[in-house]
């Protein structure tokens, strides 16, 4: 039970621990899918076709449907609305840091985007460019007014 004494009556996971459970059911079904995203490669002398699983992200996405197909709808347990959840924030701060983490790490290495990892993960490089001009209006009247 939430340390308020709250708890929602239609909680699909009682425990953080299920919760976690349900997070590393996530990550297998990621390596299960892994093979339908194939990379084609043709290597050798002969040109023998060779094909790799590529590593699919980490998406909270990806978790919520999930969960969704298997267990029901686990967006509330990370909104956490009237603290019916308190006891499960733990839980769901380290899913998303392990997401973020998989994310940032697969664009550095190159198994993922970088820039699309960047830009999801809060992490682009944004530099501000001001134009300083002549004020035309300015220009104008002062030219006019002698």
């Amino acid at each position: 039970m939430a340390k308020n004494g709250n708890i929602h009556p239609t909680r699909i996971f009682q425990t953080p621990d299920e919760l976690k459970k349900a997070w590393e059911e996530y990550k297998l079904d990621l390596k299960e899918q892994s093979n339908d995203w194939v990379k084609v490669q043709y290597v050798g002398k002969e040109g023998d076709r060779k094909t790799d699983a590529q590593k699919l992200p980490y998406t909270m996405e990806g978790f919520e449907r999930f969960c969704y197909d298997n267990y029901g709808c686990v967006n509330q347990y990370f909104d956490n609305k009237k603290d019916y959840y308190n006891d499960f924030v733990t839980i769901c701060s380290r899913i998303k840091r392990e997401i973020r983490e998989n994310q940032i790490t697969g664009g550095l290495l190159g198994f993922y985007n970088p820039s699309i990892t960047q830009r999801l993960n809060g992490l682009t490089d944004k530099k501000e460019t001001t134009h300083k001009g002549l004020d035309l209006g300015m220009a104008f009247q002062s030219k006019y007014e002698k």
